[in-house]
């Protein structure tokens, strides 16, 4: 299943790095106004729809732009046909195919939950630096072929961290109330728009740390087996509690103890329901 993610994730990422118009329009908006859709969006997860179901008819697929069809084999690809479509459509270089696959994504007819599924397979393509991440469960994470040697285990101090922000203005607000009491405490913050890279950039060790609120299970999927199978911790707010929705936290495991104390005691979720500043 490695390979064939692989497969799809390069063929796609083909087509969006070479198909690219030298003007971009905006399709379609998601969840607000600046949450953008393009149409190489559609057409990178039409092809890889069509890919994985050409070799594996009876697995579900959970796209971003196509939503959920079912299958019966128990096994379910999640798929991102470009994370980071904002750097896409402004052509920067920061964007990826991701593509996982999981097991325990709940009955055909039911939405996958990240909260309940298990990834065994994924990869994560970058296909402007031509840069490839593969991981499979118990079989550890590569980049380009070369096992990863995965996140040092920093002092919070010493920590550069990555995160993301969402896309309505109340959750950015709530985001960047977190983001000053967080920043104090570490060496420095990055953000680069692209999930899947921050998780993979993780298990690289070119991050220390990752974290954020309002992730979509395509956008950690493959990037999150990467993260742990090349030795990270990647958990909820609670240490007990699998990354979703909700939260998503990716580190060493004595830092990301350590980071997720200080996140929890700024506490995003309340934050979130606080009221917008006026005119966010």
């Amino acid at each position: 299943m490695v390979g064939l993610a692989e497969r799809a994730a390069r063929a796609a990422g083909e087509l969006v790095h070479r198909g690219r118009p030298e003007r971009l329009e905006v399709m379609a908006t998601k969840s607000s106004a600046t949450d953008v859709v393009t149409a190489m969006d559609t057409a990178s997860e039409e092809l890889l729809v069509r890919l994985l179901r050409d070799e594996r008819p009876d697995d579900g697929v959970l796209g971003e732009e196509g939503g959920a069809t079912g299958g019966t084999s128990g096994i379910t690809w999640v798929v991102d046909p470009i994370d980071g479509t904002v750097n896409y459509l402004y052509g920067l270089p920061g964007y990826a195919v991701s593509v996982a696959a999981v097991v325990g994504a709940g009955a055909p007819d039911e939405r996958p939950d990240p909260r309940t599924w298990t990834a065994v397979a994924g990869c994560v393509h970058d296909p402007v630096s031509g840069r490839t991440w593969t991981a499979t469960r118990g079989g550890g994470a590569r980049l380009d072929g070369a096992p990863l040697a995965g996140p040092a285990d920093v002092p919070l101090g010493e920590a550069l961290v990555g995160t993301g922000f969402g896309y309505t203005p109340q959750r950015r607000a709530a985001q960047a109330r977190v983001l000053s009491g967080v920043l104090p405490h570490v060496r420095d913050v990055r953000r680069s728009g692209v999930a899947s890279l921050d998780l993979c950039s993780v298990g690289s060790g070119w991050l220390d740390a990752y974290y954020e609120r309002g992730l979509q299970p395509w956008d950690h999927a493959a990037g999150a087996l990467v993260a742990q199978e090349a030795g990270a911790v990647v958990r909820g707010l609670a240490p007990d509690e699998p990354a979703s929705e909700r939260f998503c936290l990716a580190a060493a495991p004595a830092l990301a103890a350590r980071l997720g104390d200080l996140v929890g005691g700024l506490d995003p979720l309340r934050e979130e329901e606080a009221p917008a500043a006026p005119g966010a």
